[in-house]
């Protein structure tokens, strides 16, 4: 029996179009670590995309590798970093942060996001304590963008983050493993990220690419010594140009956001059959990911033709499970998953 697979949004390898630039390029020779043409023009079109014309863009290997080594950059040595209690460097990056000799300061998480007026109590509150000096300083925020729950913030929330962050003097940095499907499905546009943020990255890995993020760097006061950090990190890649060649391809042509909108109208309508059948979203997601609790009878009878991933442990009667869409998505596969509903 075929398996139609809901588990994860890098389980497929590239999207075509990429693949093809990733083969017509391939006898070709240029320099190493990123300093090829290609490179240099997949940079630029991300500039442009977020006009920000001043901004620095370097490409990683991968999403643990860019936050281990984007966060260890911009905090001292003394210093944490502020996350939400749910958050991916939190619980699912096996302590690659405090690996690196930092710690996560965590903040309570509303379906994923932490609140702006949180994150300004806890640095006041921390200040506020006269033995300050003898506790892991916050150095800077983490959010992710979606969220770990598929959720987004609003331009107004990130706007008031934004404040919060720059009024205590720290930087804010958002992962964006899947930011492409957080763009489609939010008020939130790239330009607006470039704008708010001090460091982002571009997943390419979950949207669209074999393997590869891209780091925007906004603070020109900020990591002015990133290159030699990566390579500590282990996320520089020799042949620099196979990341360069990958999000030249993304970002031209619209692919980028294309892929954001389709998987997430996909996603959406599976959201929309099993609200129709009569079970409940766990969280209400806009994006990729979306979160059902379901009778572990159902979920053992599905798991028959289809792969998905439980959110958590197992319930004795009914659990949580996740379903996510990509690029290659079929409406064939969602029409097979709902005909087993």
């Amino acid at each position: 029996m075929l398996m139609i697979y809901f588990d994860s949004d890098y389980m497929a390898g590239a999207h075509p179009q990429v693949m093809q630039a990733l083969a017509e390029s391939n006898l070709e020779a240029t320099t190493g670590y990123g300093t090829d043409a290609y490179t240099a023009r997949a940079a630029e079109k991300i500039r442009q995309a977020c006009q920000s014309p001043q901004a620095r863009v370097h490409f990683l290997v991968g999403g643990t590798q860019t936050n281990a080594t984007v966060i260890d950059g911009l905090l001292a040595r003394h210093q944490g970093v502020l996350a939400a209690e749910s958050a991916h460097i939190n619980v699912h990056e096996s302590g690659a942060i405090e690996a690196s000799g930092h710690k996560v300061l965590t903040l309570p998480q509303h379906e994923g996001k932490v609140w702006a007026s949180e994150v300004k109590a806890y640095i006041d509150h921390f200040y506020r304590d006269d033995s300050y000096e003898h506790m892991v300083a916050p150095g800077m925020l983490y959010i992710s963008f979606p969220t770990e729950y598929g959720t987004v913030y609003s331009l107004q929330e990130l706007s008031e983050l934004s404040q919060v962050c720059h009024e205590a003097g720290i930087p804010l940095y958002v992962d964006g493993a899947r930011l492409g499907y957080g763009l489609a499905a939010s008020d939130v546009s790239l330009p607006d990220m470039a704008r708010l943020c001090d460091v982002f990255y571009i997943g390419g890995t979950k949207v669209g690419a074999l393997f590869g993020e891209a780091v925007v760097i906004n603070n020109e006061q900020l990591l002015k010594h990133f290159f030699p950090l990566i390579k500590q990190h282990g996320a520089l890649l020799a042949k620099g140009r196979l990341l360069g060649v990958q999000f030249d391809s993304l970002f031209s042509e619209g692919l980028y956001e294309k892929i954001g909108r389709e998987a997430v109208a996909k996603a959406l309508r599976l959201k929309a059959a099993f609200t129709e059948k009569g079970y409940r979203s766990e969280v209400d997601s806009p994006t990729n990911q979306q979160f059902f609790r379901l009778p572990n009878t159902l979920i053992d009878r599905l798991k028959e033709e289809v792969s998905f991933e439980y959110w958590g442990p197992r319930g004795q009667q009914e659990s949580v499970v996740r379903f996510v869409c990509s690029w290659n998505t079929l409406d064939a596969d969602i029409d097979h998953l709902i005909s087993l509903l």
